[in-house]
């Protein structure tokens, strides 16, 4: 067995630095952790090739002497922790832990000036040497500067993603630590272009406002909680929750912090999702910013070297006091929406009349409950309902959508009827899905077969029959048929999100959906596939955009478009609580009867039940 041996000092700390600067995020995370722990009160930070070129934060703090400079430099020096009390701790890190593990595996650059000092200074360690020690001409605060990331440990280097991949880390970073300080300005800069900038003293829904989104302000719930543990001690909650309209696809939207930290914690996750349990579609997720705040020793920070994690004394008292702070706030907004009646859905509002009339009602046609427009009205007849189905998508993703036939309430509804012997009768066994009787809760077809009854799901279905119109358009070279915008639609975005959609904007197009860049943070939409038009444009391109970020690059191309597809699907899907005719409803079960898969939705769940003869006898006794 080879002797047991002391690792040089050099090996040490790129051990440390393995635990601490995974990418140039982390090592971004402990530098601007620094300077605000130092006081700061405005912070700049410039990025070069998404941090792996450059990384500089720039701070207006306390600043360091010569000598504190060459100790932070060290192992294990720190100035936030005056005793050994390590678990009440309340600054974001330990103040020079991280820089003698960054200058292990980098050239690093120090220059600092405390307020008191005439002069500054400067010391330069590249990957482990010093190199450079001396004065240095700068305003009171430090400036540091991160360079050749990795660039002596190539196995490290060849695993980091792409510069594009790399900067959204770190703007993830910055956008969570200047929410959890709206008192400190912030500015990002990356290859010479600001992308983020938000002024110092803000109030706290301000700054989560133009961090996340900036429609929280009107759609969103300002939370103030308190609740006191059994010691006495005081637990405090505070933040913006998005309304439950107001959701995205995937759960990168939730910011949470304790004690001014960010973290990603399971319990506090959970709370979350327990708070929205009834409000939301299993698919769906929150947006919000929440900030606990508890007694020091109520919670162990420690328990993660990057401080991501926490774990709570009483996680029972969390978990309930997030749950309910949530819900007692949420309540407060119930009356209010996230998603206003259009000015076209309130135009299809019209006076009856008071008195008796000779004239005629008009009918809704067969289809335009479906998408809120009116034309002619399909056959009477059921079985060719199904003839008339493709006919009259094509006429309602006209440019008007409007015919002679006069403007009638879209969404009027048809009492179910019994069908005439030519529609069904002996004619039923031709249908395997049955004939429609009538709709239940405006949600669920019932459905009349040979071999018993059937009940759908109308939204599950007319969302898999539109997935694979869009499947079937997109298929091999050709391109899908898309309604083109009269006026193009500008989708505000992060700059992330539109780098991935600008990625994917060629494979979009062959279905149909045509965009393109507008500047670093929007996204051009000049046309939507023909199943969706009509639909609401602006949050479809932000669940792609969810989607993307969601599935990575992990996934081949075809899988990925499919998950996007599916996105698509259900935006152009007829919706629950939307009233059917009878015609309307015979039709979509026709189209289901000839589209292959037609059996589940897009998400895996069944679109359809029957309950045979035997089993219906079975409930009342009969059999």
């Amino acid at each position: 067995m080879p002797t047991i041996r002391r690792l040089p000092e050099t090996l040490i700390n790129r051990i440390a630095a393995g635990e601490v600067v995974e990418r140039p995020a982390a090592a971004l995370k402990e530098l601007v952790e620094n300077a605000i722990d130092a006081g700061a009160g405005q912070i700049t930070v410039r990025l070069a090739g998404g941090g792996l070129d450059l990384i500089e934060v720039t701070d207006d703090g306390c600043g360091m002497d010569r000598a504190e400079m060459a100790l932070a430099l060290e192992r294990h020096a720190t100035s936030k922790l005056p005793d050994e009390a390590i678990e009440l701790v309340t600054t974001l890190g330990f103040r020079g832990e991280a820089l003698p593990s960054i200058a292990s595996v980098a050239r690093l650059t120090i220059e600092s000036r405390p307020g008191s000092h005439a002069e500054g200074w400067q010391r330069v360690v590249d990957h482990g040497d010093v190199v450079l020690d001396g004065p240095a001409a700068l305003p009171p605060g430090t400036r540091i500067r991160v360079t050749d990331l990795f660039a002596r440990i190539p196995a490290r280097r060849k695993f980091l993603r792409s510069a594009r991949s790399e900067y959204a880390a770190c703007l993830d970073v910055v956008r969570r630590l200047a929410m959890a300080r709206p008192d400190v300005g912030f500015v990002l800069e990356h290859d010479g272009r600001r992308a983020l900038a938000v002024q110092g003293g803000e109030g706290l829904a301000r700054r989560v406002a133009q961090l996340v989104a900036r429609e929280l302000a009107d759609e969103g719930v300002a939370i103030e909680a308190e609740r006191g543990f059994g010691t006495g001690a005081v637990a405090r909650l505070t933040g913006v929750a998005g309304l439950p309209t107001f959701n995205r696809g995937v759960a990168d939207h939730q910011y949470l912090f304790v004690n001014g930290r960010p973290v990603k914690d399971r319990l506090l996750i959970g709370a979350v999702r327990g708070a929205y349990a009834d409000m939301l579609a299993r698919d769906r997720h929150a947006v919000l910013a929440l900030f606990l705040e508890v007694p020091p020793e109520e919670v162990d920070v420690n328990v993660h070297p990057a401080k991501t994690e926490v774990r709570f004394r009483d996680p029972a008292f969390i978990r309930g006091f997030l749950v309910s702070g949530l819900r007692h706030a949420l309540e407060g907004g119930a009356g209010r929406s996230a998603q206003p009646a259009s000015v076209a859905a309130m135009g299809q509002w019209q006076v009856e009349p008071l008195g008796p009339t000779t004239a005629p009602v008009p009918r809704a046609p067969a289809l335009g409950s479906l998408f809120g427009r009116e034309h002619s009205a399909p056959s009477p007849r059921v079985h060719e309902a199904g003839l008339a189905w493709r006919q009259h998508e094509r006429e309602v993703m006209s440019p008007t959508g409007l015919t002679s036939a006069g403007l009638a309430p879209a969404g009027r509804a048809e009492p179910a009827i019994a069908p005439s012997p030519g529609e069904g009768g002996d004619d039923a066994a031709a249908f395997p899905l049955g004939v429609a009787r009538g709709q239940v809760a405006q949600t669920y077809i019932v459905a009349e077969a040979a071999d018993g009854l059937v009940i759908v799901d109308q939204h599950a279905a007319h969302e898999r029959l539109v997935l694979e119109r869009l499947k079937a358009a997109g298929a091999g070279d050709r391109l899908a048929a898309s309604q083109a915008l009269l006026i193009p639609e500008v989708v505000e975005l992060d700059e992330p999100a539109c780098d991935r959609l600008e990625d994917c904007a060629a494979d979009l197009a062959r279905f149909g959906l045509a965009i393109e860049r507008f500047g670093p943070d929007a996204m051009l939409v000049r046309a939507v596939p023909a199943p969706l038009a009509g639909g609401d444009i602006a949050a479809l391109v932000r669940d792609i955009a969810d989607d993307i970020a969601l599935h990575g690059t992990a996934l081949l191309l075809g899988e990925r478009l499919d998950l996007v597809l599916a996105t698509m699907a259900c935006h152009g899907s007829v919706r629950a609580g939307r009233a059917l005719s009878v015609a309307e409803m015979n039709a979509l079960l026709r189209e289901m009867e000839r589209t292959p898969r037609s059996g589940q939705c897009n998400h895996g769940r069944p679109t359809w039940v029957k309950l045979a003869h035997g089993d219906i006898e079975k409930l009342f006794g009969r059999a």
